[in-house]
């Protein structure tokens, strides 16, 4: 097992974004609540503790508390924002509510030498409305802020460390070499958790789950779907089954583009069901985008229940799971957080489901996952396929779902997403390339609109342009694509699908949106 780095998760939504990080740096870190029993945690047998950030207040009644076991433990701690406050107030210090609240971004300078920050001033992300008004014995500021006297402290050991800014998050440039630092130099843990690594683990880990028994994978076409079944096929070979579902959802002839790259690239048996009818009955009437993803949970759960006892009954199922569906919905993992939104492979499956679930990248974020495609040896075409929701069109058509509105969407994400590609901006490899688009779709809106076609009044839908750029899907900006591009999409358009008369483009970051809109 490689070494590791321990985070408790206080309810921040910056939390998973202190994993990743850590995880940039080849070391493994595991999230866990920070109301995780003590023997759970300790099994984790950190080479240091990172305790995350919060919406409350270390003070108020009920507020999250700070296990024995971080101080027990004897390895580095950092604590950040509350993770901060919680260790200042374990330690004897004094928090309180600040004179002025920090939101956005600030500048601290370093006033004391240390292992961690360098010296001079350098720009940071602050969020919080409480500070330290006293430090606890032993501890010395090493950097201050504008509104912050104790931005940064440190005992004498420096192994127990507080910052009052989030160098987890990229509006903190230094953030990454900050975290290096603690995490490599500090903590010493061993930089040995690579792809090789990820792919070795989940094989050993699918193989003890599954034993000889047979294995039922459903696949979207999408990379998640398409990475967790090739792990699963290392693992047990003819053991598994691939199921792909077409829901009436799926992208302009995304079934062909599926069924031609699964079968030439993976060796897998390949089983396509044509649900079209099924699910769009399920469907009418729906226009609530929580009632939808639980539904389509439900069908595919069921779907799949047939195909089980078709194909000899396997009891596992294989799901393309990656960690940001768990965040965003709040799963077992996320007891402190508020729901964003239920997936439907996570939220959204039902209670009397009779399969295991075999997830094995529930626990990797969107870059880890195209590395251990590639890794694996995966074509480009399936691991930098645009992302896809597993409802699939479903929550990218906003208001009642019909099959006439589900194909003038997509000819309008096909005109979209074609036009991005031929003009070189859809990011199509690891490498960072500045201004490629790490995601891009159309989305048809319930609102029409007045407008003129050859004299004549029309009054037809919308359709929103949407195109971000990321590195973890878990926080995204919008792309600036050249107007001359964006004239030319919607003018094809609103030419070329019938039933829309006007295109908008998105120019929403996440936060405060999400990605897809609903």
């Amino acid at each position: 097992m490689s070494d590791s780095i321990l985070i408790l998760d206080f309810g921040s939504q910056y939390t998973q974004l202190i994993a990743r990080r850590v995880r940039e740096m080849h070391v493994y870190s595991e999230l866990l609540p920070w109301n995780t029993p003590a023997e759970r945690a300790l099994a984790v047998k950190p080479k240091g503790i990172i305790l995350s950030g919060s919406h409350f207040s270390v003070y108020a009644p009920g507020a999250p508390t700070l296990p024995e076991y971080v101080l027990e433990m004897g390895v580095p701690v950092l604590g950040i924002c509350y993770g901060m406050q919680l260790l200042t107030q374990a330690l004897g210090g004094k928090v309180a509510s600040a004179p002025q609240r920090e939101y956005g971004p600030a500048n601290i300078r370093t006033v004391a030498p240390n292992r961690l920050l360098p010296e001079g001033s350098q720009p940071v992300w602050m969020s919080h409305g409480d500070r330290i008004e006293s430090m606890p014995p032993g501890f010395s500021a090493f950097a201050v802020s504008e509104n912050s006297p104790f931005a940064a402290i440190g005992d004498e050991s420096g192994r127990r460390i507080g910052v009052q800014f989030h160098p987890e998050v990229h509006h903190t440039p230094g953030g990454k070499e900050f975290l290096r630092r603690f995490v490599v130099e500090v903590c010493q843990a061993a930089q040995d958790w690579t792809p090789e690594s990820i792919i070795q683990q989940a094989v050993d880990q699918i193989r003890q789950q599954v034993g000889e028994a047979r294995v039922l994978s459903a696949v979207s076409g999408g990379v998640d779907s398409s990475v967790a079944t090739a792990l699963v096929h290392r693992a047990v070979g003819d053991q598994l089954s691939a199921v792909f579902v077409d829901t009436g959802m799926l992208r302009l002839d995304e079934r062909e583009q599926v069924e031609t790259a699964f079968r030439k690239n993976l060796g897998v048996q390949l089983n396509v069901v044509n649900g079209v009818e099924e699910f769009l009955d399920k469907l009418e009437g729906v226009t609530d985008p929580e009632q939808k993803r639980k539904i389509i949970g439900e069908t595919f759960i069921r779907t799949f229940e047939v195909e089980a006892r078709r194909l000899q009954h396997p009891p596992f199922l294989v799901q393309g799971t990656i960690y940001p569906d768990v965040v965003e919905s709040s799963g077992p993992d996320r007891s402190q957080a508020q729901r964003i939104k239920s997936h439907h492979n996570v939220g959204g499956l039902p209670p009397d489901m009779k399969f295991k679930l075999v997830e094995p990248l529930r626990y990797l974020f969107k870059d880890e996952v195209r590395m251990v495609g590639e890794a694996l040896g995966l074509p480009p075409e399936l691991v930098w396929r645009q992302p896809f929701p597993g409802p699939g069109l479903a929550v990218r058509c906003l208001g009642e779902i019909t099959w006439e509105r589900l194909e003038r969407l997509r000819q309008a994400d096909a005109i979209f997403t074609g036009e991005l590609a031929a003009a070189g901006l859809l990011n199509r490899g690891l490498e960072d390339v500045p201004g490629r688009i790490s995601q891009a779709f159309a989305v048809l809106l319930p609102v029409r609109s007045v407008g003129v076609m050859g004299d004549e009044r029309t009054y037809q839908e919308a359709v929103a342009l949407r195109a971000v750029t990321t590195e973890d899907f878990m926080t995204a900006d919008w792309a600036r694509l050249p107007h001359e591009l964006l004239g030319k999409v919607a003018n094809r358009i609103v030419n070329e699908v019938k039933g829309i008369n006007r295109v908008v483009y998105d120019i929403t970051s996440k936060p405060p949106a999400t990605i897809e809109w609903e």
